[in-house]
């Protein structure tokens, strides 16, 4: 039976049946605008030789317009209580495989090689409850998993800090992760009313192009990314400050090596490009 899962009625009566209460501590807020996933499931460009993986199906709407133009669909999801939910909204689809489990704890590498063994390209869409935005972004990323994708909806507020410019106000740890592996951008906004219930915020689906290799070449990630992390920890400290304070490196290293690149002891990490951090790095870790 194919449902409209956007008629708040329908997946009122679903979710009724199955005696499912919504879960705050979850983020569950359920898509009832009838535009925004076929939208979304467009936009990724799919065919019958791409993969999708989706994080956290809910009741399936989206899901329902990726299994009509990809391959294979898989979807992970944490909340047992939806289980026969999806089962009863998506039981036309054969090429739509559900995976019970966290995504943040699952083998993603070798769920991939296992189910996706058959398609040429792998993508991952999903909307993300906002408590994970971020985790389960730089989870993908810092995984380095085969796939040449990821098109997320999250809150408006956090899709503007992933998408922004390195160098600009708006950039954080994230945004400079996010470039790191990828390249970003929003591609459109979503009010809250187009959800059940109602969150406080509007959305954004981004879209992040999964570089084959990073753009800049840096020695050590894990240096490379313990200076981003506490370069924005404290964003109105001077970089001196923040990266003496919490690297163990004395002021004057930090505004020596800023010197050797050309900045001031005064520069905020909001200041910086990207190939300040990556060069700051190799001159403060040798």
């Amino acid at each position: 039976m194919d449902y409209n899962l956007c008629d708040y009625n329908t997946v009122k009566k679903i979710l009724s049946a199955h005696g499912f209460n919504f879960s705050k501590a979850l983020g569950q807020n359920f898509i009832i605008d009838d535009s925004v996933c076929p939208t979304m499931a467009e936009m990724l460009k799919a065919d019958e030789k791409t993969g999708v993986l989706e994080v956290g199906p809910g009741v399936g709407v989206l899901t329902k317009e990726l299994c009509k133009r990809a391959g294979k669909v898989v979807s992970v999801e944490l909340d047992e209580r939806l289980y026969p939910v999806l089962e009863q909204t998506l039981a036309d689809y054969d090429n739509f495989e559900l995976v019970k489990g966290d995504v943040m704890k699952i083998d993603l590498k070798q769920l991939i090689a296992e189910k996706f063994a058959d398609c040429k390209t792998v993508k991952v869409c999903a909307n993300l409850p906002y408590y994970i935005t971020s985790p389960v972004i730089m989870m993908l990323l810092q995984s380095r998993l085969p796939v040449s994708e990821i098109e997320v909806m999250v809150q408006q507020e956090a899709a503007e800090r992933l998408c922004a410019p390195i160098g600009s106000r708006e950039a954080g740890a994230v945004s400079v992760a996010v470039n790191y592996y990828g390249e970003s951008e929003i591609l459109f906004n979503v009010g809250r009313e187009c959800f059940m219930p109602s969150p406080k915020v509007d959305s954004s689906v981004i879209k992040i192009i999964v570089r084959d290799e990073p753009e800049f070449e840096v020695k050590n990630e894990k240096q490379f990314f313990s200076l981003v992390k506490s370069a924005f920890a404290q964003r109105r400290k001077t970089l001196v400050n923040s990266l003496s304070n919490s690297l163990g490196k004395s002021k004057a290293d930090v505004t020596n090596a800023l010197a050797q690149l050309g900045l001031a002891s005064t520069v905020r990490a909001e200041n910086l490009k990207m190939e300040d951090l990556v060069n700051l790095t190799d001159l403060l870790f040798g």
